[in-house]
């Protein structure tokens, strides 16, 4: 599939310079929710730090004498006031420490990076550009994308993104830069236009074939 090719130089901004051709089995393959549910889910759950606790009856302060004796008492028995029936006590079944991270097979997160390109080229919001750079100064990055009408947008370049755009980029609300190596699907969807250079289309598409 043929897309225009524009240019982000200032004073030419968004003009068509020549067209590229896409591969339609990464970009133009029909969008799976499911797969995408998945991929998301898998990306947020390694993220997730684990380190939720809560204190056992072996990190409660306190005594560890028995608090009456076993019988005679007409009371239940019990053997340490550090445990969760007790006021102060442990946590009963409380979380612990431990990674959220789960397997997903490298097929599945391939077939969910094609949907999501393939998704934002069929809602018209993939712009592919011959070069992706900037000065380096955050108001003159900011004039430029309110001038196209993008409030929020993720720039994929090559294997090395221009340092000047990520500098730019980086005090700017919901604007990102990644190198292709780094693309993913959950910031692919929580963007609202994908701006991806030719040399990130080139390189995607030997990753992804």
């Amino acid at each position: 599939m043929k897309q225009p090719l524009r240019t982000l130089e200032a004073g030419a901004e968004g003009e068509e310079v020549g067209e590229i051709e896409l591969d339609d089995t990464v970009f133009c393959i029909e969008p799976r929710r499911d797969i995408l549910a998945r991929v998301v889910n898998w990306q947020l759950a390694r993220r997730r730090a684990g380190t939720h606790s809560t204190r056992r009856v072996s990190d409660i302060r306190g005594t560890t004498a028995k608090p009456w004796r076993q019988k005679g008492t007409g009371r239940a028995r019990q053997g340490s006031l550090r445990s969760a029936q007790f006021r102060g006590g442990a946590a009963a079944h409380g979380p612990v420490p431990r990674s959220h991270a789960h397997s997903l097979p490298k097929k599945v997160r391939r077939l969910g990076l094609r949907c999501a390109l393939s998704d934002k080229l069929r809602d018209g919001k993939l712009v592919v550009v011959d070069a992706a750079t900037s000065s380096g100064r955050t108001r003159e990055l900011v004039d430029r994308l309110a001038s196209w009408g993008w409030t929020s947008v993720l720039f994929i370049a090559g294997p090395e993104p221009d340092q000047g755009l990520c500098r730019a980029a980086r005090n700017i609300p919901r604007v990102d830069v990644l190198p292709q190596q780094g693309a993913n699907v959950y910031d692919i969807l929580r963007c609202d236009v994908l701006v991806l250079t030719a040399d990130a289309v080139e390189h995607l598409e030997a990753r992804l074939k």
